[in-house]
């Protein structure tokens, strides 16, 4: 695997995690201000929007753990591909299920960020 694959996964487990930790400065560092985000459920969001509601607490990750993750290098941008095992509360209602997803990385003045993410629930 490539150093920008190898580099780029460890950022995404990076994302996942401060996504379970609310830790909302690495997530502004981490995501691209034109951020797509398409959930499973087939909302999307920008980067206000995602970070928006973990922090009034309508959307509380409490687990997000990726597996089978794998890189394909095209230079300036990384796309990544696996599987996601996601423990969530929206709006109160808590969920858990797995997802496959499509999640791409660009480089941007020497910064890995997250501009895409795309998941499709497993069947459960």
């Amino acid at each position: 695997m490539s150093e920008n694959g190898i580099k780029v996964i460890a950022l995404d487990k990076e994302r996942m995690q401060a996504m379970t930790e609310k830790d909302v400065a690495k997530l502004k560092n981490l995501i691209c201000k034109d951020l797509v985000y398409t959930h499973s459920s087939a909302r999307l969001d920008t980067k206000e929007s995602l970070i928006g509601n973990m922090e009034s607490g309508a959307t509380v990750y409490t687990r997000c753990t990726p597996s089978d993750v794998e890189a394909l290098d095209l230079g300036d941008a990384v796309v990544l591909t696996g599987r996601a095992d996601i423990t969530v509360e929206a709006n109160g209602n808590p969920n858990a299920f797995s997802v496959r997803f499509t999640d791409v990385w660009q480089n941007q003045s020497g910064q890995w960020r997250m501009v895409a993410w795309q998941s499709t629930k497993l069947p459960g």
